[in-house]
């Protein structure tokens, strides 16, 4: 069986590829957040996942597209803080951005970004954390 050794995130960019972060958990370790980018969406499979060690206390943690082109399709589940409920928000025609702030988009200790490239110039993506406050959307049409 293979292992892979979860890989730590502390700089204030990232960019995500195929041979480094395919298939490894990347563990966003960065208060003030990170930008991570995805490669171009050709149909590879490839998947990358992105855990929150450090919750977000300034600035976002987003991880966007490669392109003004490549896009993102999927949900975001998050927890609500103040009820045993939760709250669903889906991704837009043209999402291409995800964007947690530490509390109201999530970006909590422990929240998770799963992503695949399913398709030229599709992300299928899924997003399952905590959020504080009045619950958003993390998910916005950014990259130009």
């Amino acid at each position: 069986m293979t292992s892979f050794k979860p890989i730590s995130a502390t700089a204030a960019t990232l960019s995500l590829t195929m041979a480094t972060h395919g298939g490894a958990t990347v563990v966003a370790n960065r208060a003030a957040g990170i930008t991570m980018t995805l490669p171009a969406a050709s149909g590879t499979g490839v998947k990358f996942k992105v855990v929150v060690g450090t919750t977000v206390t300034s600035n976002s943690l987003k991880v966007q597209v490669a392109n003004a082109t490549d896009i993102m399709t999927g949900t975001a589940t998050f927890g609500q803080d103040a009820a045993d409920t939760a709250v669903l928000f889906e991704t837009a025609s043209d999402s291409d951005t995800i964007t947690m702030n530490g509390s109201t988009t999530g970006g909590i200790k422990g929240d998770i970004i799963e992503l695949e490239d399913i398709a030229s110039g599709l992300w299928s993506v899924t997003v399952l954390g905590s959020a504080a406050g009045t619950e958003a959307t993390c998910f916005s049409a950014a990259v130009s």
